[in-house]
């Protein structure tokens, strides 16, 4: 359906939170003059989703991280 926000009203009519997800990455890829290597993009690309993530549903970001390494770790 062309224009669904016009219908549901719970649909942004712009794609700006998209756009400010990605723009942390290419800061990241102009700050640093790229990453050093493909791991290196992965591990970054994780961190900054669940970061993403935390901050859009108001949690904390050190609990997640802290609930992901006791679930990789099994601490």
């Amino acid at each position: 359906m062309l224009l669904t926000f016009l219908y549901h009203y719970d649909v942004p009519a712009d794609n700006n939170k998209s756009e400010l997800a990605i723009r942390n990455i290419k800061v990241k890829q102009k700050a640093s003059g790229m990453f050093k290597s493909a791991q290196g993009v992965h591990s970054y690309a994780i961190m900054r989703s669940v970061t993403d993530i935390c901050i859009k549903n108001s949690q904390s970001i050190i609990n997640a991280f802290a609930e992901i390494a006791k679930l990789k770790y099994s601490i």
